[in-house]
């Protein structure tokens, strides 16, 4: 096996994970993440026991116990940058000897599931509802530094997307990926379906208008607009694409669930965001237990 020089799988002086802070037995086999850190906490408070807490720059982890699975609570701050991140060194923790600096001759699939918070864009989803992202659809860069194929429906996707949006015009050079078939099963009552657009920045990529212009003021129409058969795209965000296009080039099962706390059709907000999460944290962990 190919050794991994230092520079390039970077570890702190107690050996662990370099951004992470993380030893490989300090991570659970399933790992949810949220954007805020201050999030960890809402989440570990619902396992039965914590038994490890780390915290460097903004990756806070909680890793405990939720019945007889073990399990990790990860922050990953905003944007696919980050998600780059912490999805390469949940891996490596996973996949690689750290002190050998070789990849391990057997792999560990992790069960990465984000919660997190979107906008709709389709009016019939209301704020305080519940997404499951069947796909997620980048139009940030993050997937094009690496080699990846998507399937047939995937490239039909993306060409449709492209061919309605004309995005790529003069934006993005959109990409696309599936959630994890095995975990978006379990997670159909009180949830919508449907694709999520993940978008490189908050004001301008996801069509807002402070005081500066859009290069594309008919953005949130031309998205809420999609459809290609069954699917249509129901929310956008900014980690979900960066999270199914890296767990599928590693091998992890990935499934990404939203809170809709604004509807930017109907421009209205969630009069409590905070409470909707929540919710969806109690029930995605429900489920869990019962998988």
């Amino acid at each position: 096996m190919q050794y991994i020089a230092e520079s390039e799988l970077m570890l702190n002086r107690r050996g662990a994970i370099y951004h992470l802070d993380l030893l490989p037995e300090e991570l659970g086999d399933i790992v949810i993440t949220v954007g805020d850190p201050g999030r960890v906490k809402e989440v570990s408070k619902y396992f039965d026991a914590v038994t490890y807490r780390r915290q460097h720059r903004e990756f806070f982890t909680h890793t405990g116990s939720l019945g007889n699975k073990r399990i990790s609570v990860v922050s990953t701050g905003i944007g696919t940058d980050n998600i780059d991140i912490v999805m390469n060194e949940l891996d490596a923790l996973a996949n690689i000897d750290l002190q050998a600096r070789i990849v391990k001759t057997q792999l560990t699939s992790l069960q990465i599931i984000r919660i997190g918070t979107a906008g709709s864009l389709r009016e019939d989803i209301p704020v305080d509802s519940w997404v499951a992202s069947t796909h997620g659809l980048g139009i940030d860069n993050l997937l094009h530094f690496y080699r990846y194929e998507n399937n047939e429906e995937e490239n039909q996707l993306i060409q449709s997307f492209i061919t309605q949006t004309q995005l790529h015009n003069n934006a993005a050079l959109p990409y696309i990926n599936s959630a994890s078939v095995g975990l978006i099963k379990h997670f159909v009552e009180g949830f919508h379906h449907g694709i999520t657009v993940t978008c490189p920045g908050f004001y301008g990529p996801q069509g807002r208008i402070l005081r500066l212009g859009l290069s594309d003021p008919a953005f949130i129409e031309r998205l809420s607009g999609f459809s290609f058969g069954i699917h249509r795209i129901c929310n956008f965000e900014m980690e979900t694409a960066g999270i199914y296009g890296m767990g599928k080039l590693l091998g992890h099962h990935c499934l990404s669930l939203s809170a809709i706390v604004a509807n930017r059709i109907s421009k209205k907000l969630s009069k409590d965001g905070n409470a909707a999460v929540d919710q969806l944290i109690k029930r995605t962990l429900e489920i869990i237990s019962a998988t």
